[in-house]
């Protein structure tokens, strides 16, 4: 009996490898063939399900942003949940959350020069306006009592934060990594009371 294959779930199969191949070696050298052999397919098997590596990213961000979806929705019982344990979920805290984090940073460096990119990142900031709206919602009731001016700043000002401790986390990570000697040196004050530089 032949076996029964789940198109979806391999789909989400090669779009979650794809997020780990971004985030590991960069958006240029995340080829279909480099993707394909992480997955263990051939690149034929890929090319069954995704025309192009352009598709694949975006089924990735589709992925990345149903996943993100799922943790800031769950229910949180009877009581009402606390407003920075649902925002954190949302935050890189763990190596999956890091790897999603990773992605949209190397995606984000490429929309600029690609206007289908520009137009999925458009749509992808509605969405995580939306859900975070959403938590807000959820975590403060005298959100539906503010103007709607005020709730749009507050609701960008999360959004920014998040942006902000994704790309902080990214140079620590990659000085900490890269020059961990000059770390050191220069967290050391100078001879004048500054930190040498």
């Amino acid at each position: 009996m032949p076996k029964i294959v789940d198109h979806d779930q391999r789909r989400d199969e090669i779009a979650l490898v794809a997020c780990r191949v971004v985030a590991d070696h960069g958006f240029d050298q995340a080829t279909v063939v480099r993707i394909a052999r992480e997955a263990g397919y051939t690149t034929g098997m890929v090319a069954h399900y995704f025309d192009t590596k352009q598709d694949i990213i975006i089924a990735a961000l589709r992925l990345i942003l149903r996943r993100i979806e799922e943790r800031l929705t769950r229910p949180a019982g009877d009581t009402q949940p606390d407003l920075l344990l649902l925002l954190a979920e949302a935050l890189p805290v763990d190596e999956q959350r890091y790897t999603e984090c990773a992605f949209w940073i190397a995606f984000w460096s490429q929309v600029s020069a690609d206007k289908r990119l520009k137009r999925i990142n458009a749509w992808v900031h509605r969405e995580y306006m939306r859900l975070f709206e959403r938590c807000l919602a959820r975590g403060w009731q005298e959100w539906t009592q503010w103007p709607p001016v005020r709730r749009e700043q507050v609701l960008r000002s999360v959004v920014q934060l998040r942006l902000q401790l994704h790309l902080l986390r990214a140079w620590a990570s990659s000085a900490a990594v890269l020059r961990p000697d000059k770390l050191r040196k220069s967290s050391k004050p100078s001879a004048s009371g500054s930190s040498a530089a």
